[in-house]
C-alpha cells in the first residue's frame, strides 16, 4: 500500500466507521479497516453491533414481542387471531435481511463521503504505520499520520462452560437458534442475557437465567430494578440471583444433545439443570489480541482496555482509541460520539464527549433505561436529593396501549433542583430518558421540565408528571409531600 493517509481507522463498528466518516467529512484522507465477515465469508462493515449484536438482537425482540402479543394479549383488544404459527427460520432471514441492509449502508456511506474501506486485520505498529492483512492473507504497511483503534470487544468466555457452538453457545449463537429450545439455560441476567432470554422465552422457551450476583441488575437504580425484576418474573422468566456455575456437561448425541450444568445456590447448596441450550452472557472484553506490536508505544489499563485520556488520546503520539477497547461503559453510542469527538479534535476543533450524561438501555419489554445518577449513587455522594415518580399504570396512553407496566423516577438536587438522573421501567423507556438526557445537557431543573407543555395523551407525560412530582406538583398521582 504505496499511499499514506491523513488517518487508519482500525475497526467499522459504530465508534470506527462513524469516525472515519467524520474524518473524511473534515478533509481527511481515510482509510478504515474492518475483519468482519458475513456468514458467506465476505467482508462487511458494522462490526460487532450491526452484525450480532444491538441490530439483530432487536430484530429479534420485536419479532418475538409481536409473536407473544398474538398468542396472549391481543385478544383483550378485541382481535381473535387464529392458526397463528411461528416460522424461527423466517424470523432469522427477517433479522439477516435487516442486518445486510445496515451493513450495505455503511458501504454506500463510505463511498459517498470517499473513505477507503478495507477488508482484514489491522495491527498498530511503531510510528504509526498499520500492518494490514488483507482476507487473501496479503500483507502491506499503511503509513498514517493519524491512527484510531477502533477494535470493539467480545464475549468473555469461562472455563466452566466452554462455548462449542452447538449446544454451549455465547450471545451471537443466541441469535441464530434454528428452533426454540425446550428448555434454554442463559448464564449471566444483566443487558444481554435478559434480551436473549426475553427473545426465546415469549417464542416458546422454558428459560432459567444464572446469575452470580446477589442482587439484580446491581449497577442500576435499585427501585427501577426491582420493579424490573418483578416484572421479568411476571413474563415467566426464572431468574436465580446468587447462583454461581461451577461446571457443564454435554450429554447425549446429535438432536439429544444437552448440557447438564452444576451451579451454587445463594445458601451454599449444591444444584444442577439440564438444557437443551445454554448461552453464555457474562460480559464483554476488550478487543486488542493480535492489535499491538510490542514497540507501538500504547498501553493497556489494569482491565486490559486500552488506556486513553478524557480525549481519547493513548500515550503515543498520534494514537487514538476509541469505543468498547477503552475504559467506559461498553454502549454502542458512546463509541459513536468519541469517534467523532476524535475526527474533530485531530483538525484542531476542541470536540469533548459528556460522559455523565449517556443514556443507558435494556431492550426487553417493558424497555429498561437511565441516564445520570441513580439514588444509590446520589446518597452515597452526601448530596441533598429529592425524587419523583410517576407510575405508567396513572398514564391514560399507555392503558389504552395495554402497555402500563413500570414507572418513571427522576431525581433532583434537594437545594439547586438541578436534574440529577432519570430511571424508566416501561413503555418506550429508550426514547422517554433521551428527553431528560437533553434536559440534563443544558443543566435543566426538574421545574423547568415540569413547566415544559407535553403533547396529551403521550407516554411523555410520564416524565412531566415525574418531574412535578419532585417537587410535590404532580396532578395525576397523589403527592406524598405538598410545596
Amino acid at each position: 500500500m504505496a499511499d499514506k493517509y491523513d488517518v487508519v481507522v482500525i475497526g467499522a463498528g459504530p465508534a470506527g466507521y462513524v469516525c472515519a466518516i467524520r474524518a473524511a467529512q473534515l478533509g481527511l484522507k481515510t482509510v478504515c479497516i474492518e475483519k468482519w465477515r458475513d456468514k458467506s465469508g465476505k467482508g462487511v462493515n458494522g462490526g460487532t453491533c450491526l452484525n450480532v449484536g444491538c441490530i439483530p438482537s432487536k430484530a429479534l425482540l420485536d419479532s418475538s414481542h409481536k409473536y407473544w402479543e398474538l398468542s396472549h394479549s391481543i385478544q383483550d383488544h378485541g382481535i381473535v387471531p387464529k392458526d397463528v404459527e411461528l416460522d424461527v427460520s423466517a424470523m432469522i432471514k427477517r433479522k439477516d435481511k435487516i442486518v445486510k441492509q445496515l451493513t450495505g449502508g455503511i458501504a454506500g456511506l463510505f463511498k459517498a463521503n470517499k473513505v477507503t474501506s478495507l477488508f482484514g486485520t489491522g495491527k498498530l505498529l511503531a510510528d504509526r504505520k498499520v500492518e494490514y492483512k488483507d482476507n487473501d492473507g496479503n500483507v502491506s504497511v499503511i503509513e498514517a499520520d493519524n491512527v484510531v483503534i477502533a477494535s470493539g470487544s467480545q464475549p468473555i468466555d469461562i472455563p466452566v462452560a466452554p462455548i462449542d457452538g452447538e449446544v454451549i453457545l455465547d450471545s451471537s449463537g443466541g441469535l441464530d437458534l434454528e428452533e426454540v429450545p425446550g428448555r434454554l439455560g442463559v448464564i449471566g441476567a444483566g443487558v444481554i442475557g435478559l434480551e436473549l432470554g426475553s427473545v426465546w422465552r415469549r417464542l416458546g422457551s422454558e428459560v432459567i437465567l444464572l446469575e452470580a450476583m446477589e442482587d439484580f441488575l446491581a449497577i442500576m437504580d435499585q427501585q427501577v430494578a426491582r420493579e424490573t425484576h418483578k416484572i421479568m418474573k411476571k413474563q415467566g422468566l426464572d431468574i436465580r440471583l446468587g447462583c454461581r456455575v461451577t461446571g457443564s456437561k454435554i450429554k447425549g448425541r446429535g438432536k439429544s444433545k444437552k448440557v447438564e450444568v452444576s451451579y451454587q445456590t445463594s445458601d451454599g447448596k449444591e444444584a444442577t439443570e439440564t438444557f437443551d441450550k445454554l448461552i453464555v452472557c457474562v460480559g464483554r472484553r476488550p478487543f486488542t489480541e493480535g492489535l499491538l506490536a510490542p514497540d507501538c508505544g500504547v498501553d493497556l489499563d489494569e482491565r486490559g482496555s486500552i488506556f486513553v485520556n478524557e480525549h481519547c488520546a493513548t500515550n503515543a503520539p498520534g494514537v487514538w482509541a476509541v469505543g468498547d477497547v477503552v475504559r467506559g461503559p461498553m454502549l454502542a453510542h458512546k463509541g459513536s460520539e468519541e469517534g467523532v469527538m476524535v475526527a474533530e479534535r485531530i483538525v484542531g476543533q476542541k470536540t469533548q464527549v459528556n460522559y455523565d450524561i449517556i443514556p443507558n438501555v435494556i431492550y426487553t419489554h417493558p424497555e429498561v433505561a437511565s441516564v445520570g445518577l441513580n439514588e444509590e449513587q446520589v446518597k452515597q455522594s452526601g448530596e441533598p436529593y429529592k425524587v419523583g415518580v410517576f407510575p405508567f399504570v396513572a398514564s391514560g396512553r399507555a392503558l389504552a396501549a395495554d402497555d402500563s407496566d413500570g414507572m418513571v423516577k427522576l431525581i433532583a438536587h434537594e437545594k439547586t433542583d438541578r436534574i440529577l438522573g432519570c430511571h424508566i421501567v416501561g413503555p418506550s423507556a429508550a426514547d422517554l430518558v433521551q428527553q431528560v438526557a437533553i434536559a440534563m445537557e443544558f443543566g435543566s431543573t426538574a421545574e423547568d421540565l415540569g413547566m415544559i407543555v407535553f403533547g396529551h395523551p403521550t407516554l411523555s407525560e410520564a416524565v412531566h408528571e415525574a418531574a412535578l412530582a419532585a417537587n410535590g406538583h404532580a396532578i395525576h398521582i397523589p403527592n406524598k409531600t405538598k410545596r
